[in-house]
C-alpha cells in the first residue's frame, strides 16, 4: 500500500485510562509512542467510579494525585456507601467513607492496614481520563490520534506493522491533538490524511477493550469463568448517566456517593458524578426483559423502581451491559505485542478492581519498555510483564466474583418494605448481610495493596515468605515481590516521596553497610539509580534490612545486609541474568 508510514517506537492501541498511563510511564522517560482510539475523544459516560488508594499512591509518585483527589465530588461531599430498600424506602446498612477533604488528613493518622500515603477517591472515570489525557500531552513525544483505529497488524521480528484508519465513533469532532510525526499532526498547518496510514513501531500494545482486535489476532482466549448468573452483579445491567438536580432535596437520608436498592421489585446501585444533580445508575435486568428498543420511558421507569421517589430527570445516555465476568487471557504478549486493561482481563465492577488493575498493567509495563528501549535491559525483561501481570489479573478477578457472589446471591425477602412484624425481621436480617458485606467489598486494604510478584525472574527471594493474602486486612512487608512498607517522615513527607523517580537503594539505620557498590555498578550498566539515606533505625526495624532495592514501579525487588553482589543484583533484577 503506498501513502504515508509513521514511525514511533511504540503503538498503543486504545486511549482509555490503560493507554493513557501507559503514554505517560513512557513520555517521562523520553519514549515517542501513538495511541489510536476510534472514540471522538476522552469518556463521556462516568464508567469506573472508584480510583484505588494504589493507584492513587501511583498519581502521587508521578505528581498529579492532588488533581485527582480535587475532581469529582465536592470536597465536604460524603463517600459512603448506604444500602436502602428504595432511596425514598428504609436504610438498611451504610459504610461511612472520608470525604476528599477529610482524607489529606486523616491518612496521616492511619496505620496497620491503611498505614499508605494516599486513601482511596471516589471520582467517575470522565474526570480521571481528562487528568491522564493532560499529563500524557505535557511530553513532546506523544501523539493521541482520536477517530482512528488499529485495523491490522503484523509482528517482523525486529518491529510491528501496522495499519491505521480513519473514521470516529459518534460523540462530536475529535479533541484537538498532536503527535508523533510532523505529516500527521492534526493541527491544520499538518491536516490528518484521509486515508490508511502505516505505522512502523518497536512494539504495539492492545489497551483496546474487552473486544480487542489485538488479543484476538493474537489468538489468545480467555480463562476463569463467565456468565455467571445472578439475581444482581451477574447478568444484563441497564445503564443510566441522568441529572436529576432535586435529589437530595427529596433523600431522606445522609448523604452518601453510591446508593444501592436492595427490594424484590428492582436491584440496581447509582454514584453520584458531581455531588450536585449528576448521576450514573445501573439496573439489574429480569431475563424476561428484552431491550434492544428500550430508551428513556424505560430508563424513567427503572429509576422510579429504584428510587420509589417520582423526580424530574434528564436522561444523558443509557446502555445495556453484561455483568458475571471473572476473565483473564491466556497470556498478555506474544513477541513485540502485549495486551492490557480490559484486553486482558475483564471484571464484573464488584470491588472496583477492573479500571485498577489495568492502570497497574501500564505501570508495569512501562518502565520495562523504556528499559528495553534505552538500552538498560535486554528484550527478555519484558516477558517479565506477564509472569507478574497474568496472575495478578487471576487473583483479583477472583475476589471481584467473591464480592459479586456475597452482594449477588442475597436476595430480598418479599416482606422487606412492609411495616409489619415481618418486615421488620426481614430488614433486620438483610441489615445484618449488608453490613458485613459492604465491609467485605469497600474496605479492601489487601486486595489493594496485596498484589505480589512471587515467582519472577526479576525478583530476588531472601527466603522470607510474605503474610498470607487477604481481602479486608493487609500486613506491610518487605519481604521481596510486594508493595514497599509505608511510613511518614519526620519532616511530613511520605516515606515514598523520597523515592527516586527509576531504581530506588534504601539505606537504612544509623549505622548502614557500604551502598558504594550498587552505585558504581548502576554508573556502569546504565541504569538510574539512586542511594536513599534514611537513618531512623524506625525504618529499618520496618524493612528488617539496612539495604533494600526499590523498582520504578514501586516494588521490592531486594534486600540484603551487604552490597558485595551489587553488579550480579542489578543484572538480575532487569533481566540480564
Amino acid at each position: 500500500m503506498s501513502g504515508p508510514t509513521l514511525n514511533t517506537q511504540v503503538l498503543i492501541a486504545g486511549a482509555g485510562p490503560c493507554g493513557l498511563m501507559l503514554a505517560i510511564e513512557l513520555g517521562r522517560r523520553g519514549i515517542d509512542c501513538l495511541l489510536v482510539d476510534p472514540k471522538s475523544g476522552t469518556a463521556f459516560n462516568p464508567q469506573a467510579n472508584a480510583t484505588q488508594a494504589r493507584t492513587m499512591e501511583h498519581f502521587r509518585r508521578l505528581g498529579f494525585a492532588e488533581e485527582v483527589r480535587s475532581l469529582g465530588l465536592p470536597a465536604d461531599h460524603p463517600t459512603d456507601i448506604a444500602y436502602l430498600t428504595r432511596y425514598g424506602g428504609y436504610e438498611l446498612a451504610r459504610l461511612s467513607l472520608p470525604t476528599a477533604a477529610q482524607a489529606r488528613s486523616a491518612i496521616r493518622e492511619m496505620g496497620g492496614s491503611w498505614s499508605a500515603a494516599e486513601l482511596p477517591h471516589r471520582v467517575s472515570q470522565k474526570f480521571v481520563e481528562a487528568t491522564l489525557l493532560r499529563q500524557a500531552l505535557r511530553h513532546p513525544g506523544t501523539g493521541i490520534r482520536w477517530g482512528w483505529r488499529l485495523q491490522a497488524f503484523r509482528d517482523t521480528g525486529d518491529q510491528v506493522e501496522a495499519l491505521i484508519t480513519p473514521g470516529h465513533a459518534p460523540g462530536g469532532t475529535p479533541p484537538p491533538t498532536r503527535g508523533a510525526g510532523e505529516s500527521l499532526q492534526g493541527d491544520g498547518q499538518h491536516p490528518l490524511p484521509s486515508g490508511p496510514v502505516k505505522v512502523q513501531a518497536r512494539f504495539l500494545i492492545g489497551a483496546d477493550g474487552a473486544r480487542s482486535l489485538v488479543r484476538q489476532t493474537l489468538g489468545f482466549g480467555w480463562q476463569g469463568e463467565t456468565g455467571i448468573k445472578r439475581e444482581f452483579m451477574g447478568g444484563r445491567m441497564f445503564s443510566v448517566y441522568l441529572r436529576a438536580p432535586d435529589f437530595h432535596d427529596h433523600l431522606k437520608h445522609p448523604l452518601a456517593w453510591m446508593y444501592v436498592s436492595f427490594n424484590p421489585q428492582r436491584r440496581g446501585f447509582m454514584m453520584s458524578v458531581d455531588g450536585k444533580g449528576e448521576f450514573a445508575f445501573h439496573a439489574a435486568l429480569r431475563e424476561d426483559e428484552q431491550t434492544d428498543d428500550w430508551g428513556e420511558t424505560e430508563a424513567r421507569q427503572l429509576l422510579r423502581d429504584a428510587m420509589g421517589l417520582s423526580l424530574p430527570v434528564q436522561i444523558l445516555s443509557t446502555g445495556t451491559w453484561l455483568a458475571g465476568h471473572a476473565l483473564y487471557a491466556e497470556h498478555f504478549q506474544r513477541g513485540r505485542v502485549f495486551i492490557a486493561g480490559d484486553a486482558a482481563h475483564l471484571f464484573t465492577p464488584t470491588g472496583g478492581l477492573g479500571y485498577n488493575t489495568a492502570i497497574e498493567d501500564a505501570i508495569n509495563l512501562g518502565w520495562k519498555l523504556a528499559a528495553v528501549l534505552q538500552g538498560q535491559a535486554p528484550q527478555g525483561l519484558l516477558d517479565s510483564y506477564e509472569r507478574e501481570r497474568l496472575p495478578a489479573a487471576r487473583r483479583n478477578t477472583g475476589y471481584a466474583r467473591q464480592f459479586a457472589d456475597s452482594v449477588g446471591g442475597f436476595r430480598a425477602d418479599a416482606q422487606i418494605e412492609s411495616d409489619s412484624e415481618a418486615g421488620r425481621a426481614a430488614r433486620a436480617q438483610a441489615s445484618e448481610h449488608l453490613n458485613r458485606h459492604v465491609r467485605m467489598e469497600f474496605n479492601i486494604p489487601g486486595v489493594t495493596f496485596g498484589v505480589r510478584y512471587e515467582g519472577s525472574p526479576l525478583i530476588i527471594s531472601d527466603g522470607t515468605q510474605a503474610p498470607p493474602d487477604a481481602a479486608n486486612a493487609y500486613q506491610a512487608t518487605a519481604c521481596p515481590g510486594g508493595r514497599p512498607p509505608h511510613a511518614w517522615l519526620d519532616d511530613g513527607r511520605s516515606l515514598f516521596d523520597s523515592f527516586h523517580s527509576e531504581w530506588t537503594l534504601l539505606v537504612l539505620g544509623s549505622q548502614p553497610p557500604d551502598a558504594a557498590p550498587f552505585e558504581r555498578a548502576a554508573q556502569l550498566s546504565g541504569l538510574d539509580l539512586k542511594a536513599v539515606r534514611h537513618q531512623d533505625d524506625r525504618l529499618l526495624s520496618l524493612y528488617e534490612a539496612p539495604l533494600v532495592l526499590i523498582r520504578p514501579d514501586q516494588v521490592v525487588a531486594w534486600r540484603g545486609s551487604d552490597a558485595a553482589q551489587a553488579a550480579a543484583v542489578l543484572d538480575r533484577v532487569v533481566g540480564r541474568t
